[in-house]
């Protein structure tokens, strides 16, 4: 018992000194952490300290030679005379303060003391970085403007020399030209002035002036040369080809308001005039912008020329066709309305389809008023060709459709005569295939015809007759005319194939009945079969005598089913 509370108490001994040494060895570390912080802050104030402001400030001393400079560099001073006297002084009081309170291991006090600090020394570094910048601003000004200025003075003569060489293409405008060259020749000058002056708050205006002047020269010298060529040159030329070909196609009778030619040479010439003083001026804004658009204005008014003289063209094609057409459906509505009676008595029109012709009609007069008003239009010059071949294409799409129309009417007509015709055709034709039935009853000399037969002959000629008695009606409804013919011929035809088969089984029944007489002295059963199928024969029952004989014949020759049967199939009648 004693060894186990001994082990006990050791393990929690050892589990004490383990914890302590472990926040002994935390709190080192977080101290050495600190410390190090304080440190690099240290090095971040000597920085500040060091910083090259005096040996620039005394730069500046030297170069003061105006009212204006002497007081830049005096409020330069005392800015530096605030951050080396008050602020640098604070920031060492607060890191000697957070050091104190490190050293009583007042670790929390010490980390907010750190976070001032480095609020304090970013503050003072931004100030001191800002006033070396304003003052390294003048002392290296003349080394920074001067290494621009050059590059300036280079392009500028570049320049100049680009404008001598093709001093020609630049017209009057070459005067304004030269005297803006003069006038940055001047800031040069100016530039050299203020430098000698040591005026270095003003040096960057006139670097500024000269670099932008040399810019826009720049955009003078290389675009008014195509300026100078449109408003001289080309835009005139394009605008007396414009109206020269406008004034010929009026006089040709095109009609040419639409495009507004006149009013839009005017406005051309007042904007070309209005370019050339801004020239003048070398305010080139937009300029060149400006005499493209007028320049593809004038080349899109020779296409429009083109297209009205091709429309023209499409609209006399378009309207001879439509006239012609419409000088068509004017006689067809005419022989039409003058034989709807005739029609109607001969066929039995239905009222839609008569409606229908007189709508076609009504909108055919339509059609005839607004084509004259087209043709009105077309001879006082009041619509582009354009508009009228819309015109007369909307119009010849109205007439097809009224066409179309009329064909419906027409083909019904035209289908109700074939099918009279055809009718009446057909009725031959089936009356011939009647005729061959009859005929073909008398070949064979059968000795008695049923009188389901005489049912079926007596059925298609009474549908014959209602054919005839349609074809006589006036008028004739040909749906109930091609009722009957299709009627009448179903029953000739079933009457003539029951006629070709009656035929073909009596034949055959006779040929087995003939053929089984050989063995009828031998075969007193079958002999009773073929008495009973010749009874049935000459009864006109036909088919059943044919399946008794072959059926007994084929008890006493095998095979003779198939023999007879194939030469019933096969055999041609």
């Amino acid at each position: 018992m004693n060894t186990v509370v001994m082990s006990m108490i050791t393990l929690v001994l050892l589990a004490a000194i383990l914890i302590v040494t472990v926040l002994v060895l935390i709190q080192k570390r977080s101290r050495e952490n600190i410390k190090k912080q304080l440190e690099e802050l240290e090095i971040e104030k000597n920085k500040i300290d060091g910083a090259p402001i005096i040996p620039e400030l005394t730069k500046v001393e030297s170069l003061v030679k105006n009212e204006k400079l002497e007081t830049m560099y005096n409020k330069w001073k005392d800015r530096l005379d605030v951050i080396r006297t008050n602020q640098i002084p604070k920031i060492t009081d607060m890191l000697l303060d957070a050091n104190y309170s490190l050293s009583q291991q007042d670790y929390k006090n010490t980390i907010y003391k750190i976070a001032k600090l480095e609020m304090e020394i970013y503050k003072v570094r931004t100030n001191s970085e800002f006033l070396l910048n304003e003052i390294k601003e003048i002392t290296t000004s003349e080394e920074r403007n001067r290494t621009i200025i050059t590059n300036l003075k280079s392009k500028y003569r570049d320049l100049y020399e680009k404008y001598k060489q093709a001093k020609n293409d630049y017209g009057t405008i070459s005067n304004p030209i030269d005297l803006q060259f003069e006038n940055i020749a001047d800031r040069f000058e100016d530039f050299e002035h203020t430098m000698e002056n040591n005026e270095y708050t003003e040096v960057p205006n006139i670097v500024k002036a000269i670099d932008d002047m040399i810019k826009h020269m720049d955009i003078v010298v290389e675009e008014i040369p195509s300026i100078n060529l449109m408003v001289t040159n080309i835009l005139p030329k394009k605008i007396a080809e414009v109206t020269e070909e406008y004034k010929r196609m009026i006089n040709e009778g095109y009609p040419l308001d639409y495009l507004n030619i006149e009013y839009n040479i005017e406005e051309a010439n007042k904007k070309i005039s209005d370019i050339k003083d801004k020239a003048n001026v070398l305010n080139l804004e937009d300029s060149l912008f400006e005499l493209k658009v007028l320049s593809d204005y004038f080349d899109s008014t020779f296409t429009d020329f083109e297209k009205e003289i091709r429309n023209k063209t499409i609209y006399e094609e378009v309207n001879k066709v439509f006239a012609r057409k419409l000088a068509k459906n004017n006689r067809l509505m005419t022989e039409l309305f003058s034989q709807l009676d005739d029609i109607k008595n001969v066929y039995n029109l239905k009222d839609e389809e008569v409606k229908v012709l007189e709508e076609v009609r009504n909108d055919i007069n339509s059609l005839n008023d607004d084509y004259k008003v087209l043709l009105d239009h077309t001879g006082n010059n009041t619509f582009a060709y354009s508009k009228l071949t819309k015109e007369v294409e909307t119009l010849s799409i109205q007439l097809s459709n009224s066409e179309e129309r009329v064909d419906m009417v027409l083909n019904s007509i035209g289908n109700m005569k074939d099918d009279e015709i055809r009718a009446r055709q057909q009725l031959e034709e089936i009356k011939i295939i009647l005729n061959k039935a009859k005929n073909k009853i008398r070949e064979y000399d059968l000795p008695l015809i049923p009188k389901t037969y005489f049912v079926e002959l007596n059925e298609a000629q009474i549908a014959i007759k209602e054919i005839i008695r349609e074809l006589e009606k006036k008028p004739i409804t040909i749906d109930i005319l091609n009722t009957r013919v299709d009627t009448a011929r179903d029953l000739v035809l079933k009457l003539f194939k029951t006629t070709k088969e009656m035929m073909r089984t009596a034949m055959f029944a006779e040929m087995a009945i003939v053929y089984g007489n050989r063995y009828r002295s031998d075969e007193e059963e079958l002999d009773k079969y073929l008495i009973y199928a010749e009874k049935l024969f000459f009864n006109g029952e036909y088919q059943k005598s044919l399946e008794i004989t072959i059926n007994s014949l084929n008890k006493v020759e095998k095979g003779i089913y198939d023999k007879l049967l194939n030469l019933y199939s096969n055999e041609k009648y």
